[in-house]
C-alpha cells in the first residue's frame, strides 16, 4: 500500500467517525503503519532507481594486471559482516600516490577497468570498489549512507596499506558524491577529483523532463554534495564535459562554485557523461600538475 493509500485511509479513520479513545489509539497506529510501509517502499524504490547495482561482466573489461582485494568490516549501520570487492592496480613507480576510485550506477568495478587504466596512467596507483550490491560484494540493496560506509572501509584499508603514501580521491557520477562526502569526513586525503557529478539528488531530477513535478520532500537518497563541499579542506577538481546529457555540466559548475579554495573546473569540450575522462586526459594531466603539485614523473604518460 502506497502513501497516498495511507494517507487517505487515515482519512477515513478520522472523519465521520466519532470513536472511543482506544478506538482512536488503534487507529492512529494503523495509519502510523501504512505511512511507514509506504516510505519504506518509496525509499527502496529510490535506491533502485538511483544505484541500478550490477553483478554483470561487461564484454569489453581488461582486468588484466589487476589484483583481486578483499576489504572485511562489520557495517555499524546495518550490523551485517561486509565483505567488498576491489580491484587494485599499482602504479609503475614505486612512490606513487593512491588513489581510491569510486564508480557510478550501474557500472560495477569490471565495467569501470578502462577509466581505472587511465587514471592509473596519470600516475596513481589505483583500488577501485564495488559497494554492497555491486559485482562480487556482499549482496543487498546499496544506499547513500550504506555507500558512504563501504568507501570508508576502502578508505581505512588503503591507509592501512600505505600509511607513507599520499592518498587521493576519485568519482565519476554517482561516486563523485560518494568521493566528496567521504572527504568532508576525513583529514587525511591529499586531493579529490570528481568528474561528472551534481550538486544535489534534487537538482538532478530537476534537470529531466519530468522535473517540474514537487518530489523535493520525498527524496530519501538527497546526496547534497552542495552542502558537503564546503567542508573539504584539501584541494578539489571538478571535471565536467561539455555535451554531458545526463548530469548537466551546470550542475558540476554549481558544485564547483560551493567548494572552497583550492580548487579548479575543467571543461571538457565535447565530453559526454562516459567519455569526458579518454578525451580528457590531457587536461587532467595539466591540472594534477598545477592543483596538486605532484611530480613530473606521477603525470607523465
Amino acid at each position: 500500500m502506497n502513501k497516498r493509500i495511507s494517507l487517505n485511509a487515515c482519512a477515513t479513520f478520522n472523519l465521520n467517525h466519532p470513536m472511543r479513545p482506544a478506538r482512536l489509539v488503534l487507529a492512529a497506529v494503523c495509519c502510523t503503519l501504512l505511512a511507514t510501509s509506504g516510505c519504506a517502499l518509496l525509499d527502496a524504490k529510490q535506491r533502485e532507481w538511483i544505484f541500478q547495482p550490477s553483478q554483470r561482466s561487461w564484454q569489453n573489461a581488461d582486468m588484466s594486471g589487476m589484483e583481486d582485494i578483499w576489504i572485511a568490516f562489520d557495517s555499524r549501520l546495518s550490523g551485517e559482516a561486509v565483505r567488498l570487492h576491489a580491484l587494485w592496480l599499482p602504479a609503475n613507480q614505486a612512490d606513487a600516490p593512491v588513489l581510491l576510485y569510486l564508480h557510478g550506477a550501474r557500472w560495477n568495478v569490471a565495467g569501470s577497468s578502462q577509466r581505472i587504466r587511465r587514471m592509473q596512467s596519470l600516475g596513481f596507483s589505483v583500488l577501485a570498489i564495488d559497494y554492497r550490491g555491486f559485482g562480487q560484494s556482499s549482496a543487498g540493496l546499496p544506499s547513500e549512507q550504506l555507500a558512504i560506509e563501504d568507501a570508508r572501509a576502502a578508505w581505512d584499508w588503503l591507509a592501512g596499506q600505505h600509511p607513507r603514501k599520499d592518498r587521493y580521491l576519485f568519482g565519476h557520477s554517482l561516486g563523485g558524491a560518494i568521493a566528496i562526502a567521504l572527504a568532508s569526513e576525513v583529514d587525511d586525503e591529499r586531493g579529490t577529483l570528481v568528474e561528472g557529478t551534481f550538486s544535489r539528488m534534487t537538482d538532478v531530477i530537476g534537470s529531466m523532463r519530468w522535473g517540474w513535478l514537487p518530489v523535493g520532500p520525498f527524496i530519501t537518497q538527497t546526496f547534497d554534495s552542495q552542502e558537503r563541499v564546503a567542508r573539504i579542506g584539501s584541494p578539489l577538481l571538478v571535471v565536467h564535459g561539455s555535451s554531458d546529457r545526463l548530469i548537466p555540466s551546470a550542475l558540476g559548475k554549481q558544485l564547483y562554485a560551493a567548494a572552497q579554495s583550492p580548487k579548479r573546473w575543467v571543461l571538457i569540450e565535447g565530453g559526454s557523461h562516459h567519455n569526458t575522462n579518454a578525451i580528457g586526459l590531457p587536461q587532467y594531466r595539466v591540472a594534477l600538475q598545477e592543483l596538486f603539485d605532484l611530480p613530473a614523473a606521477a603525470s607523465a604518460p
